[in-house]
């Protein structure tokens, strides 16, 4: 008998615990040449702000061992293209979509959150790893008040459940996931990319046109699990976790670690349909290892 990959995250119901990272998979058109969408438990979009956004000045993406680097700066079409062109498409790609939303200001992210309320996405994910214009810049996900302040507002405003992304870039990131928690947070995700640099030593000069950039794939793995396993001690809502997932086995280890559902991200860059290896590579495990659910195995270590 088949494993039951059934899980819930807020209230939802996904098929299966695996979904695309943001900023990997588009909106989900990009890939829907190589895959059926609907086999995934969800696809995250890329991040989706209240207005058009150009991103950084190339270059912005960068290969490093066992990773990648990129500053790409969430680029994206705005709030009013996305609900008119890709999030009628998902759906009638028979995906639960969990829309994934970014800004400057905590006004700017109410506003599409607002939005979406009239649409029919089935999560909310918000990138608090944006930097605050109003306070000198620092990301919301780097100050628990913040953190606490941002989560609060746009619980005020949304309609489907929260899940508040988490950066890595803190000295303790319980801290965070219980500052969102405390806020009305319904679930979080973790982990965002770690800042890096490379360096061009024959041409002097950064490799990317932005300096440093978001370090992603296996090299931050470990990092993923440590954090996953932190948050699923310090919080009792759902955990989704990321970061360098490229097997089946990667994405049980995380869910060993606390989570309840994972995300496939840089792995698609180099096999676009890694989000479904991974997802056979987890039914492969509970098979072998005569689980018959895979909500068994959230947090066992």
């Amino acid at each position: 008998m088949k494993p039951d990959l059934q899980v819930e995250i807020a209230g939802v119901t996904l098929k299966n615990p695996v979904m695309t990272a943001s900023g990997t998979f588009g909106s989900g058109m990009e890939y829907g040449d190589y895959m059926d969408l609907s086999r995934l438990g969800a696809v995250v979009t890329k991040g989706v702000a209240n207005v058009p956004w150009p991103g950084n000045p190339v270059p912005r993406v960068a290969e490093v061992r066992s990773g990648m680097l990129n500053a790409v700066g969430l680029q994206n079409p705005g709030i009013e293209t996305f609900c008119r062109r890709d999030l009628p498409f998902l759906k009638q790609a028979g995906s639960r979509v969990i829309v994934n939303v970014c800004g400057r200001t905590v006004e700017d992210y109410c506003e599409v959150v607002e939005r979406l309320s009239e649409e029919a996405a089935d999560l909310l994910e918000i990138n608090i790893s944006c930097p605050n214009v109003k306070s000198g810049g620092i990301a919301f996900g780097q100050d628990p008040h913040a953190a606490m302040q941002i989560t609060s507002e746009i619980k005020k405003h949304a309609k489907q459940p929260v899940i508040m992304k988490l950066s890595p870039n803190v000295t303790d990131i319980t801290e965070i996931a219980k500052a969102v928690e405390a806020a009305g947070a319904d679930a979080v995700s973790l982990i965002n990319t770690i800042t890096g640099m490379k360096i061009d030593i024959y041409r002097k000069t950064f490799v990317l046109a932005n300096g440093t950039g978001g370090l992603s794939g296996p090299a931050i793995h470990p990092v993923a699990v440590r954090m996953v396993w932190q948050c699923a001690h310090a919080v009792s809502i759902p955990i989704i976790g990321m970061g360098g997932v490229t097997t089946g086995e990667d994405a049980v280890e995380l869910m060993l670690a606390g989570a309840s559902a994972v995300a496939v991200g840089t792995a698609t860059f180099r096999n676009p349909t890694a989000a479904l290896d991974v997802l056979e590579g987890i039914e492969h495990y509970l098979t072998e290892q005569k689980i018959e659910s895979v909500r068994e195995i959230t947090g066992l270590v």
